[in-house]
């Protein structure tokens, strides 16, 4: 089968030693297949279409594979210039060697542009820089919101003050006394720089801090209840964003869930009728996402705490959002604040740090200082445990409590915005997008798992791009520079202003203006 190399390569010009190697390899092949099959060579010539289908199969495949460039003409192309130091890197041969791989199969399947192989050395540089590039952007980017969803679990909840993410940039670009006590000159804890703060505010003998929420119920769960059983609300056994239950957290906890009541009524009768020997906590949660009207009961923080105590078995209530202060200016009662739990006696609660408190994901736990500690022993403690990013700017959120200035908070600056406040930027911007948008009256939501019934009136713009359908616009707006995240309402595009702070409406503008 050798003899027929010489005449193959002349014919594709072959003049690389791989490829010579390469049609070597594959007429050997060629020739066993054939051999293996059929013994006896006076068989040779019955197959000899088979064979004459197979070369020149090959030889069409290995012409067009020929326009492929050589891996050193593309690195040294110039849109390849200025990834020089990336080429050891093991993303770079991937994206090179994909790029490669498609191009492949476009020739094989007649379907690449029929430019020489110095054009198409550049257009896989091209393809190859374009896919870098993309690659090496960060894909975590800052949005305009125009959802009128104030605390947007998708969005990242609540935005950080100023003075935060000042406090952040001051600890995090050099060291910080994260867990060093500059009076002793001994080692500390992390927390302790915001559990001053947090016993300050709610009145309570201690705290810690987690990275969420969830972790927090998870850890005080863990802490009392591994292997016994923990007494709850068969009405409070809820779920929230992220398919997080109630029950599902509590057996990884290793504890036992003893449901009691029913769906719409619960009675402290019904919690006290369920303690047994085995029962370690009793539990209680704020339905944050959801309300149950109606024919309902539950018990008073103050009955909930009070059988606890006559019991001897610790209390725990999650009160998921974390309000520090009142929401009846919204028209909201029956979102609980989280002083007001410790001043019942409820021993231990829990609450989210980037909801209604308004600053970054952490799980705050406070009560009395026995149980504290105890939870702070939990090795699971350390697994959940924040960083000193996060409580530099946890601290600086809860002295801004402290000091009076929670309006320095951007989240109270959104909930209190009236439709005095939000009427003339929505009129002003309106006037100068030259009818292309409309202004309208709006609701907002809170979010977040907070406040699920309450709505805030609001102003906004409705937009009125000709040829583009509502689905279309929405698309554009999120694929616009910086995305911007609308609604579709009615059938048409609103951008709620409640949630687009004015320091952001030079951007929208330019971004409107690019559909036009």
């Amino acid at each position: 089968m050798r003899l027929f190399r010489p005449a193959l390569a002349a014919a594709i010009k072959v003049d690389v030693v791989f490829e010579l190697q390469l049609l070597d390899g594959i007429l050997n092949l060629v020739q066993h297949s054939i051999v293996s099959v059929h013994r006896n060579a006076k068989h040779f010539r019955r197959y000899s279409p088979v064979f004459t289908g197979l070369v020149l199969g090959f030889l069409f495949s290995m012409e067009a594979l020929r326009r492929l460039p050589p891996i050193n003409d593309i690195l040294r192309s110039e849109p390849l210039a200025k990834f020089q130091q990336l080429f050891a890197q093991p993303f770079f041969k991937r994206t090179l060697d994909m790029v490669l791989a498609e191009t492949r199969t476009e020739l094989l399947e007649g379907q690449a542009p029929s430019d020489s192989r110095s054009e198409m050395t550049v257009r896989i540089a091209r393809e190859v820089e374009a896919r870098l590039k993309k690659l090496l952007q960060p894909s975590l980017l800052r949005v305009i919101n125009a959802s009128g969803v104030i605390l947007h679990t998708n969005l990242g909840r609540a935005p950080l003050p100023a003075a935060a993410i000042d406090r952040l940039r001051e600890v995090s670009s050099g060291y910080c006394n994260l867990e060093f006590d500059l009076e002793t000159g001994e080692r500390s804890q992390r927390d302790v720089h915001a559990e001053g703060l947090i016993r300050q505010l709610l009145d309570a003998e201690a705290a810690i801090v987690v990275n969420n929420n969830a972790a927090a119920v998870l850890l005080v769960l863990n802490t009392f209840g591994e292997g016994g059983e923990v007494v709850a609300s068969r009405g409070e056994q809820v779920e929230i964003g992220g398919s997080f239950r109630i029950p599902e957290v509590m057996a990884k906890s290793g504890a036992h869930l003893r449901e009691v009541g029913a769906t719409n009524r619960t009675r402290i009768e019904d919690y006290e009728n369920a303690i047994e020997e085995k029962t370690r906590l009793l539990l209680r949660v704020h339905p944050s996402n959801f309300r149950i009207t109606g024919f309902t009961a539950r018990p008073s923080l103050e009955e909930f705490a009070a059988l606890g105590k006559k019991k001897n078995i610790p209390t725990f209530e999650d009160l998921g959002s974390g309000c520090l202060s009142s929401l009846a200016f919204l028209g909201v009662s029956d979102e609980p604040i989280a002083a007001d739990s410790i001043r019942a006696g409820v021993d231990v609660i829990c609450f989210s740090g980037d909801k209604l408190l308004g600053g970054p994901q952490a799980g705050i736990v406070a009560g009395r200082k026995t149980y504290i500690e105890r939870i702070r022993r939990n090795p699971l403690f350390r697994a959940l445990r924040v960083d000193k990013l996060t409580i530099a700017v946890l601290e600086s959120v809860l002295l801004s409590y402290l000091k009076g200035e929670v309006k320095d908070i951007p989240i109270w600056q959104i909930l209190h915005a009236g439709e005095d406040d939000l009427r003339p930027r929505v009129e002003a911007f309106a006037a100068r997008m030259a009818g292309i948008v409309e202004p309208v009256r709006l609701m907002s939501l809170v979010g977040g798992g907070s406040a699920p019934e309450a709505q805030l009136s609001s102003w906004g713009i409705a937009l009125k791009i000709p040829n583009l359908s509502a689905m279309e616009l929405e698309e554009r707006l999120r694929h616009s520079e910086p995305p911007v995240i609308a609604r579709i309402e009615e059938g048409r595009v609103v951008l709620d202003f409640r949630t687009i702070f004015p320091g952001e409406e030079a951007e929208l503008f330019a971004a409107l203006q690019r559909l036009t």
